[in-house]
């Protein structure tokens, strides 16, 4: 009883110690100025939001201009080789605003911490501060190291961290369309990528969470959410409590225990109708007819799903650990179109993976014939220090070739998504308006329900944030052009 009595005072005097240690650095940065930019996918960007909230809390202010900043911090992504070379030329040019500004703090966050923090730190003294994915909540403590003339570093990586609890500080904002992140970390182990190595192993945020994120958003006028992870398709919470929710739409799910991605999407468009969601990134192996019934039954789940193949050849597929062959991947095709009639597709691919044939492009070439993709992000192979292909494979196409593959590729889809454009000419498509068109402040701009861009002339009765009826009446070859009706 006595040792609990102490144990108990000594731990209400750590946690009060401990609160007047924030308080004090919340003083000591009031008014510092922090600036991020942001590399890669969305779910960097979607970081770039939670580290802004972590350290607005205290006392930074942040700012449009790295000139102006106390703090730089470029959040960094490793898929590709020449995304890592553009950061370190950007962190060359802040080195060079450390002359004017000695104090000023530079540091490194996000995928390429881990893999490259001895060279950022040592080797190219290019930086002050590194932090891995899972450790921003450290940030504040790592910054006081640096103003203590310390170099910090935190790459650990966790299998709980999912800062749901963080409500995300939204940058560069339109006030329309937010991301929240669902799930961190990816449990696929695909031969060419980084990410299970830089952002570790997979885990679900809760839903109510989630569910609370995207109602705050709403409440506070945004009407678009894109729920992010690297796999959403394998979301799963589990319960200790057998009540989760309960659905409020016509058809009731019931009490549910386990919640699956199909669920989520459900309890986020009963928000409200008037709330579009949107998601990223699905796997092939793992998105289910459950998944694309939910988003057939409810109107404000977009019809729109990115869903990587990388290549079309099944021994190709094999090779980077994709665990589906073309014929599954057909076959999921199938189904979106058969479930989701009109559902816009986009999709990764890869050109010149280690051993690819000539053969093995074309049927690359012949799965985009197939899907007809809407878009498509391209890629030449790119080898990552400590994938499974970097150790196993060796990368032996030549870039002559890999750039030959890829320009026959980018040619044959800017071929469809001009193809799935044109064939919206004429149609009433709904979108939301997200702000003025970037050639003209007399025309607004805005996506439609398959993520297209959409030009019209802007209308009197009409503002940012609300939703639209365009008559299409012609494309270019990526954006349509019409007027209100």
């Amino acid at each position: 009883m006595i040792d609990l009595g102490i144990t108990g005072k000594v731990h209400d005097e750590s946690r009060q110690g401990e609160a007047l240690l924030l308080e004090g650095n919340k003083k000591k940065n009031n008014g510092r100025k922090l600036y991020i930019e942001s590399y890669g996918c969305a779910m960097n960007f979607s970081d770039s939001e939670i580290v802004a909230s972590i350290l607005h809390d205290q006392g930074f202010e942040t700012t449009a201009d790295y000139n102006a900043a106390d703090v730089i911090f470029i959040n960094t992504c490793s898929i590709r080789e020449n995304a890592e070379q553009r950061v370190r030329n950007r962190l060359r040019e802040f080195t060079i605003a450390k002359v004017k500004n000695p104090g000023l703090v530079v540091g490194v966050l996000g995928c390429m911490a881990e893999r490259l923090k001895s060279k950022f730190l040592e080797e190219e003294r290019l930086v002050d501060v590194v932090v891995g994915p899972d450790a921003y909540r450290d940030l504040p403590n790592l910054i006081d190291q640096v103003d203590d003339g310390q170099k910090a570093v935190n790459v650990l990586l966790s299998r709980e961290e999912t800062y749901a609890d963080i409500s995300p500080v939204r940058l560069n904002s339109n006030g329309i369309n937010a991301f929240v992140s669902i799930m961190r970390g990816c449990d696929n182990m695909c031969s060419f990528c980084v990410v299970p190595f830089t952002r570790g192993r997979e885990r679900s945020r809760d839903p109510q969470s989630i569910v609370k994120e995207c109602t705050e958003l709403y409440n506070q006028g945004y009407r678009e959410v894109t729920l992010l992870g690297q796999n959403v398709d394998s979301y799963k919470w589990k319960s200790e409590s057998p009540k989760v929710w309960k659905s409020e739409s016509e058809e009731d799910l019931g009490d549910i225990q386990i919640v699956n991605f199909a669920n989520l999407l459900e309890m986020v468009a009963a928000i409200s109708p008037q709330l579009r969601v949107r998601f990223s990134t699905s796997h092939p192996k793992d998105i289910t007819d459950e998944v694309l019934y939910t988003i057939a039954k409810h109107e404000n789940i977009c019809n729109y799903i990115h869903l990587p193949v990388q290549s079309g050849n099944s021994r190709v597929l094999e090779l980077m650990n994709r665990t589906y062959d073309r014929e599954w991947y057909m076959g999921r095709i199938d189904a979106i179109r058969r479930i989701i009639p009109g559902c816009a597709i986009s999709t990764d691919v890869i050109t010149g993976f280690c051993s690819e044939t000539e053969e093995e492009h074309q049927e690359t070439l012949s799965m985009m014939d197939y899907v007809q993709y809407d878009f498509a992000y391209m890629f030449m192979y790119s080898e990552r220090p400590g994938t499974l292909a970097a150790k196993r494979y060796k990368d032996d196409i030549p870039e002559d070739i890999k750039r030959r593959r890829l320009k026959e590729v980018v040619a044959k889809q800017q071929e469809y998504s001009y193809v799935r454009l044109q064939s919206q000419v004429g149609q009433v498509q709904k979108v939301l308006i997200e702000g003025f068109s970037k050639k003209s402040d007399k025309d607004y701009c805005g996506r439609n329900d398959q993520n297209a861009m959409v030009v019209f002339p802007v209308g009197d009765d009409y503002k940012p944030g609300q939703y639209v009826n365009v008559l299409v009446e012609r494309t270019t070859t990526a954006t349509l052009i019409g007027t209100i009706c």
